[in-house]
């Protein structure tokens, strides 16, 4: 079961999401966070993701403007290093709460509070049509460069608000997809080395040896998807299918802050 969801979630969304749609990874983590901690989630999401974009990089990755990603992608980068600085503060704090429901005793950690609000969150900033075609000047991408990064290295939710500071930048379809997978890759290079030191020094959760495969297979999933986004040359919006994975997300999320998950 958990091989099936989280495949043809990699599967799925990184053809749609080339072009629009849900990030990968604002969809991945949840499925991850179904079957693993919270951390062991965003990690393995990060390796997925990375290693998918590289693969979208080597497609697609000569249309970038490297003047947008110097003005855009530097300030995510160091964004990133905090918010996944913060993700490690997090997973060591204390439990908030515990309750017992229905013969079962649930665990309201800071950790799954934060990263369930803000699933939550970018679920429905991604649904909200005014959000999709908020488009900001691009005098404020190096703002928009830090929220993305902030976001990216914290929780993996780094795609909505790229996509809303890149669009107004001038660029063409081919550029902005581009530039956008130039940056994502900068932002998951910098949080996986925050995670790896973490890991390493402080061994804040150990390591599943089953996340090994399923990464593995997340992510070949992923790089197929990729390919045949790449070769479908059309926007891809299917709102029914946008709704049911929000749905679907926005249940993670409140499963995730009140302990459930």
């Amino acid at each position: 079961m958990d091989y099936a969801l989280i495949t043809l979630t990699a599967l799925a969304v990184s053809g749609l999401t080339l072009f629009s749609g849900f990030g990968l990874g604002t969809v991945l983590m949840p499925a991850f966070a179904v079957f693993f901690p919270i951390p062991t989630a965003i990690a393995a999401t990060a390796v997925v993701h990375l290693a998918n974009n590289l693969f979208k990089l080597a497609l697609v990755g000569k249309q970038a403007d490297w003047r947008v990603v110097a003005r855009f992608s530097l300030p995510a980068a160091l964004a990133a290093l905090l918010g996944a600085s913060a993700l490690v503060v997090f997973v060591g704090l204390p439990v908030l709460a515990s309750y017992e429901l229905f013969g079962q005793v649930f665990e309201v950690t800071p950790v799954k509070l934060v990263i369930g609000t803000l699933i939550v969150a970018f679920a429905l900033l991604e649904l909200s049509p005014k959000f999709s075609a908020m488009a900001i000047p691009p005098k404020y991408l190096p703002l928009g460069g830090l929220l993305s990064g902030f976001f990216g290295g914290l929780s993996g939710n780094q795609g909505a608000f790229r996509s809303a500071f890149l669009i107004k930048s001038g660029l063409n379809k081919k550029a902005f997809v581009a530039t956008g997978v130039v940056s994502a890759v900068i932002v998951d290079t910098v949080r996986l080395v925050i995670y790896g030191v973490s890991y390493w020094t402080t061994r804040f959760e150990a390591l599943p040896q089953e996340v090994v495969g399923l990464v593995l297979a997340a992510t070949m999933a992923a790089f197929a998807g990729a390919f045949i986004g790449a070769r479908l040359l059309t926007k891809v919006t299917l709102r029914a299918v946008r709704i049911i994975v929000a749905v679907c997300m926005i249940g993670v999320g409140v499963g995730l802050t009140c302990g459930w998950i």
